[in-house]
Order: structure tokens, then sequence, then C-alpha cells
């Protein structure tokens, strides 16, 4: 097996892993959402439960289309054999960020650490949807390196929260901070820790990774 089939089987089993570990989480064990509710001190407003749980519901079923869809389009065999369906299922991950974007910036003013936090999650959504937008026209104007690179650029955040609740826990638990302030602490981390993640991975090890030919 070469190194580029290994690398995307990594990746299938990473991505398959989280997309049936958050449905079990936010749909079978906590669909009311307590356990992440219990958290949330210092919003902007109180949570409207009867509106934020079905936001969050299609927030979190979207996200986990996007890391599929984004998946697949990572697939050289799509790429190489399947053109119709790799382009028909990029759009799927361009309305997946879209709708991922949308309900995050509803649910943004209720995060735990208040304004703050609300600002990072707005910022994070419009760079987001940019990226996206810069790798689909990379896409039209046929520069496909670059679209990938871009595309790269955008999937990185389809996994925001793993690094997010990792900061957390490790700020929370490991030096004993609030839970709020650790929060703070792990949404401005993930986003600064994925942003680099996927610029050292474009300008030093894109083609020598293998991702370049998934």
């Amino acid at each position: 097996m070469t190194k580029t089939k290994l690398m995307y089987r990594f990746m299938m089993i990473a991505v398959m892993g989280l997309i049936i570990y958050f449905i079990y989480m936010n749909f079978i064990k906590d669909p009311g959402a307590s356990a992440f509710l219990s958290h949330k001190t210092g919003a902007k407003r109180p949570v409207q439960l009867p509106v934020w749980l079905p936001v969050m519901y299609v927030h979190v079923a979207f996200a986990c289309l996007a890391m599929l869809t984004g998946l697949i389009n990572f697939s050289r065999l799509i790429w190489e054999k399947r053109r119709r369906v790799h382009r028909w299922n990029g759009y799927a991950y361009l309305l997946s960020v879209v709708i991922v974007d949308v309900t995050s910036g509803y649910m943004a003013p209720y995060a735990t650490g208040g304004k703050l936090t609300s600002i990072a999650f707005n910022q994070l959504n419009a760079y987001w949807l940019i990226v996206t937008i810069a790798a689909l026209v990379m896409a039209k104007k046929k520069r496909i390196d670059r679209h990938r690179r871009w595309m790269l650029r955008s999937y990185v955040f389809c996994f925001t929260n793993v690094p997010i609740h990792f900061i957390t826990w490790v700020c929370y638990a490991g030096v004993g901070l609030s839970y709020t302030v650790s929060y703070t602490i792990g949404v401005y981390g993930a986003i600064v820790l994925l942003v680099l993640l996927a610029e050292l991975i474009v300008r030093t090890g894109f083609k020598q990774s293998g991702l370049s030919n998934l």
C-alpha cells in the first residue's frame, strides 16, 4: 500500500470515528445538551432552548456532512474517475459550510464566555466561508493545485471542536482555570492552531505528505 493510500485510510477512519462520536454524543447520549449547557455562563443572553436546541441539531448534522463530503473530495479516485461526483459533492460541502456558519452565527451570542467568545466564533465563520469560496474560485479557474490547498485550509475547520475541547480540558482539569476562561482560551487557541496547521502543511509539507495526491 502506498503512503498516499495509507494516509487517506487513516483520515477516513479518523473522520468516520469523529462523525459517529458526534452523532452519539449529541443525538443519543445527551440529546438535550444538558452537560454542555451546564457550563454556559457569561453568555450575552439566556439560551432559548426551544429554538437553540433544533439549531444545534442542524449545526451538528451539517458539520458531520461537511466532514464526510470534504473527506470524499480528497480522494484521488473520485477526482480522476468521477469528476461529476467530485463537483456535486463539492457543492454539498460548500452548502454544509454555509449552514454550519449560519447556525453558528445564531448560537454565537449564547456562547460560554460571552462577547469575547462570540466575537471569535463570528470571525471564524467569516474566515471559513472566505477560504471555502476561494477553493471554489480556484476550481472554476482550473487551478487544481491551488484549489486543493484552499480546500485544506477550509477542511481543517470541520474539526474545530476537537482542539477547542482538548485545550479547554487541559486548562480546566489540568491547570485549574475556571471553565469559562478555559473555554475562551480553547476557542482562540483552536482557531490559531488550525490556521497554523493548515499553513504548515500547505507551505512545507503538502506534496511530501501526499495530500496533494489523495
